[in-house]
Parts: structure tokens; C-alpha cells; sequence
């Protein structure tokens, strides 16, 4: 997948977006673009000049990025619908069990790759403050001698209510993550937000700075899955979590042949009638067949440097959760 040589981020401040395209405040970003060094990794790291897929379809390296690109930025507006009407609203169950697996604390330091539309952002801020606030009334319970008036105090001088956590939502897709960011605004996201435009496979960020990377749906379209693994692997901190959730490999023969029927012949349809666009939806119900199966998968993830690998299959094996730590 081509790389854009510049990165631009958003970050909530205040009322509005903060926007930096030539310095970067947020940890474990590199100061500048698109000179900074990534370490010993060289930002203008020459692709490999192969053959791959787009679908079923064989294409070379460099012509995969484009057409990947310019699927997202037809169906970006449409994303989140055709989700819905696509998995009849299951992602939705498939991403909260993401988050329920990854159990982020306050404090948790999140990047949420291919993250553009922010659903997985979203909920990792929502569960983390709910955490905070737990603990809130934990800490509270234990100071039974407080008046009202000095727990009330308490609470308004409370100004983090995620305790230190960031969610950074990387995207290569500038559409994506313009849907995001007002999707952020429109569900009252306001702080703990951070929005890179970079590329799985040449990530804008140092070495071991996110506790926790994420990845759904997204890293069958990456050209290079094993150096978006490795890239996965580096930035994370020591101790850290990769969680992917992604398609997987059906098992069951009856249920494959209905799985099959549907995502072939209803799945494009619907992204006609709904998106104006059948190609898009034919390529994405295409790489879901050219995807590695769960067991292959959990072998690049090994190769890519994580240990205690696993996965767990939702659905019967239409999608499964991907796990591995960096020690």
C-alpha cells in the first residue's frame, strides 16, 4: 500500500480540532514530517515491486495502495451504515467483546489503526471512564468521614475524567478520518482524542509508546501484512497488546456455502442500493476470501515478534480476535 510522505494530526482542543502538519505535540509522534527519521527505518523505504491482490484480482504493489485508497474514500460516508446492514448490527456485539477482551485501565495509551470512522475509539474512551469513575466511588467509599459538600467538591475539581488515556486514531484514508473526527463531535467526544492520517506500514510514531494497538477490519488491506505486523510490534511498549479483529475461515460447511451465497450475492447488492457502489463492496467481500485463515494468521503474528499468541472465533468463525503481546 503507497505511503503518504506527510502526516497530518488532529487533537481535540477546547471546542474545536488542533491541527499540526509540520510539528506533532502528541507522544510518540516524531516532531516533524516528512523529514524525521523513523529510527534506522527511512520514511522514503522503497517498496517491494511485486505482484499481489486486490480481490481476486491480480495487480502490482503500488496499484493495490491506490485502488485500496479509493475504495474507502468512495464508501467513507456510508461506512458506518453499510456496517450495520452488511453484519445486521453484529459488528457492532464483535467490537464491544474487542474492547471487553482488552480491558483498558485509566491511563491506557491506544492506537487504533485503520481506526478512521472511530468506532473502537469511541469505545475504549466510554469503557475507560467508566472505569475511572468506578474508582472514583471505590476511593470514596473508603472516606466515609466527607461531607456532601466535600464529595461534591471532589467530583468538580475532577478535570480527567479518562485518567491520563489517549486514544490515537491512525488512518491512511484522509475521508475516514473526517468522518470520524464528526462523528466525534456529534457523539460529544471532546477530549482523549488524537487523529493521524500514516500507514500501517510506516507508522508515524517511536519505538515502544502505546500500551495497546488496534486493528479491525482493516489489516486484509494492507499490501504488507507482515511489516504492518513488525511496525505493530515496534511501537508498542514493552508488556503491550496487539488486538486485531478481522474475518476469519468458517469451519462449518453448511454455514461457509450460506456465508458465501450472502456475502457474494446480497452483500454488493446492498452496496448499490445504499452506497451507489457495487465494485467497492465486490473487492471487500474479495479480500475477506483472500485473507489468511485463523492459524495462518496467528503464525505471522508469531513471526512478526509476539508471544502468547491466540484467537478467538465469533460467529462460527466469521470473524475471530486476534491477541499477542510484546515481552
Amino acid at each position: 500500500m503507497a505511503a503518504p510522505r506527510c502526516c497530518v494530526l488532529w487533537r481535540v482542543c477546547g471546542r474545536g480540532w488542533w491541527r499540526a502538519t509540520g510539528h506533532c505535540r502528541l507522544p510518540g509522534c516524531h516532531r516533524s514530517w516528512p523529514w524525521a527519521t523513523l529510527g534506522t527505518r527511512s520514511l522514503s523505504q522503497e517498496k517491494r515491486a511485486a505482484e499481489t491482490h486486490f480481490g481476486f484480482e491480480t495487480v502490482s504493489e503500488g496499484e493495490k495502495g491506490s485502488k485500496v485508497y479509493q475504495v474507502f474514500e468512495n464508501v467513507a460516508k456510508k461506512y458506518d451504515l453499510m456496517n450495520d446492514m452488511m453484519s445486521l448490527g453484529i459488528h457492532r456485539a464483535w467490537k464491544d467483546l474487542l474492547i471487553r477482551k482488552m480491558h483498558p485501565l485509566p491511563g491506557t495509551q491506544l492506537l487504533d489503526m485503520a481506526g478512521g470512522t472511530g468506532d473502537i475509539a469511541f469505545r475504549f474512551l466510554s469503557y475507560v471512564q467508566a472505569q475511572h469513575q468506578r474508582r472514583q466511588r471505590r476511593q470514596l467509599r473508603t472516606q466515609q468521614n466527607l461531607s456532601w459538600e466535600e464529595i461534591a467538591k471532589k467530583y468538580q475539581n475532577e478535570e480527567d475524567s479518562l485518567g491520563g488515556s489517549l486514544a490515537t486514531v491512525c488512518d491512511i484514508n484522509r475521508e475516514m478520518l473526517k468522518v470520524g473526527k464528526q462523528k466525534a463531535l456529534d457523539q460529544g467526544h471532546t477530549a482523549g482524542l488524537a487523529w493521524v492520517l500514516g500507514d500501517a506500514e510506516e507508522l508515524p510514531f517511536d519505538d515502544d509508546s502505546f500500551d495497546v494497538y488496534t486493528i479491525a477490519f482493516g489489516i486484509r488491506n494492507v499490501t504488507h501484512i507482515d511489516q504492518a505486523l513488525q511496525e505493530a510490534h515496534r511501537v508498542l511498549k514493552p508488556g503491550g497488546r496487539f488486538l486485531c479483529l478481522e474475518f476469519g475461515q468458517v469451519n462449518d460447511p453448511l454455514i461457509s456455502r450460506l456465508y458465501d451465497l450472502y456475502s457474494f450475492q446480497v452483500i454488493p447488492v446492498i452496496g448499490e442500493v445504499i452506497a451507489g457502489d457495487w465494485k467497492s463492496y465486490q473487492y471487500l467481500v474479495e479480500s475477506i476470501r483472500k485473507f489468511p485463515n485463523q492459524e495462518d494468521f496467528k503464525d505471522m503474528i508469531e513471526d512478526a515478534g509476539f508471544q502468547r499468541v491466540t484467537y478467538e472465533n465469533l460467529t462460527t468463525g466469521i470473524v475471530a480476535i486476534h491477541s499477542g503481546f510484546k515481552l
